[in-house]
């Protein structure tokens, strides 16, 4: 199968958005307004976190928050004291900061940046656990989520709910893992 045939290729995977359990974006907004505008999304690995904070991006902006994304990640754990001194120097109150992958940090880098960041309008984070601040929300997946979005780029074409729980268990819950090894399956058919 050529990859733009591919239903599980990186376009149409980036276009399933996150789906709240118990809740609504507009919610999440009310209650991160009620927090101060500081907050964490926590979860694990592919429990949608990072599809979380995109999805809020534009309703931020929409409430007149200019956004400045960071984003950390195996590769650039860390923001160094220069970029951080630069970034910091141009905040004001209309800046808010969604920041991908906090866990990266060291707890002095954490410190650090949180301190750096109080000039902003806004500070929310991706975590894998709790305590770095307050949480927003608890990202978890579950089977059912997984056959959901399985469905939804598969259409007619739906696999079984036992494959679906099958790759769920194996990939313990981390969606994203389960739909790259769909994507590697439909590749090699």
């Amino acid at each position: 199968m050529k990859a733009r045939d591919n239903p599980f290729r990186t376009d149409r995977v980036l276009a399933v958005r996150y789906r709240p359990r118990g809740g609504t974006v507009k919610e999440l907004l009310k209650e991160l307004r009620r927090l101060g505008f500081r907050g964490a999304l926590v979860g694990a690995n592919g429990t949608g976190k990072t599809t979380l904070l995109e999805q809020l991006e534009p309703e931020l902006r929409a409430l007149g928050f200019k956004i400045r994304l960071v984003r950390l990640y195996d590769k650039k754990r860390r923001i160094s004291k220069h970029e951080m001194k630069r970034f910091s120097a141009e905040l004001t109150e209309e800046d808010f900061i969604l920041l991908d992958g906090a866990e990266q940090m060291s707890p002095l880098q954490w410190n650090w940046f949180r301190l750096r960041s109080k000039k902003a309008g806004g500070l929310l984070i991706t975590a894998h656990s709790k305590g770095m601040l307050p949480t927003l929300k608890e990202c978890t997946t579950s089977p059912e989520l997984l056959e959901e979005i399985i469905s939804e780029l598969l259409g007619e074409r739906a696999l079984s709910t036992d494959r679906s729980r099958e790759l769920f268990q194996k990939h313990h819950g981390n969606i994203r893992q389960a739909l790259r090894e769909l994507y590697d399956v439909y590749a090699a058919s």
